[in-house]
């Protein structure tokens, strides 16, 4: 009763046909092809140009992003400080209250 039951593995049904054999086949050398022209040359200046003011756009929008970020981290620690400052008070309450009521029975 509380040895469990291994299944078993069930057989293949039908019809098992043996793996395929590959004969390998021969390579005959074709036509040879005639080199391409040499395309035009690659341009060599950089697909994006920082100018001045892309630059400065980058570091304002580099700037926001990371004030952005901190404000809302800041935030979160505030939120969980405040948090625990109201259970800490809650709890004083609480032990206040049974306190209390223990002394005067």
């Amino acid at each position: 009763m509380f040895r469990p039951k291994l299944p078993t593995m069930p057989q293949p049904t039908g019809i098992v046909a043996p793996p395929a054999v590959i004969e390998p086949t021969t390579i005959t050398p074709g036509t040879p092809t005639m080199p391409m022209a040499p395309s035009a040359p690659a341009p060599t200046r950089p697909t994006v140009q920082l100018t001045p003011g892309t630059a400065l756009a980058l570091v304002g929008g580099g700037t926001a992003v990371v004030l952005v970020v901190g404000a809302v981290l800041v935030s979160m620690l505030l939120a969980v400080a405040i948090t625990g400052a109201s259970v800490a008070v809650c709890a004083v309450v609480l032990r206040s209250l049974v306190a209390s009521d223990n002394r005067r029975r």
